[in-house]
């Protein structure tokens, strides 16, 4: 099995449903506040990837299960390395929205 096989996001859509039913999960959006204006997943949180030191004023348990996405993968795997480096222990890159096919809204959540 080769390295970037272990760090490939599972599919966005199976990854909400897992969220969903993971209790006290956290959806983390780590797109830009512009983007996720446009759209977003109702009920996710969004703390753009180039403030992600800020995460621990919004999620303090460190072991909170946390579900990283962002538009195509790419920063939410960044994310995923970033939030692990700053100690939470329960990261699952998702992917990106770009893919997901459930419910969406626009403006601030």
């Amino acid at each position: 099995m080769s390295l970037f096989h272990l760090s490939k996001p599972m599919n966005m859509n199976d990854g909400v449903k897992k969220m969903k039913n993971t209790p006290g999960a956290v959806l983390l959006d780590v797109r830009t506040p512009e983007e996720y204006k446009q759209v977003h997943i109702p009920g996710s949180m969004n703390i753009p990837l180039n403030q992600l030191e800020t995460v621990n004023q919004k999620i303090t348990d460190k072991n909170t299960p946390i579900f990283v996405h962002c538009l195509s993968g790419g920063r939410s795997a960044q994310a995923q390395r970033g939030l692990k480096h700053l100690g939470y222990t329960n990261v699952t890159n998702i992917g990106g929205i770009y893919q997901y096919n459930g419910e969406t809204e626009k403006g601030e959540s």
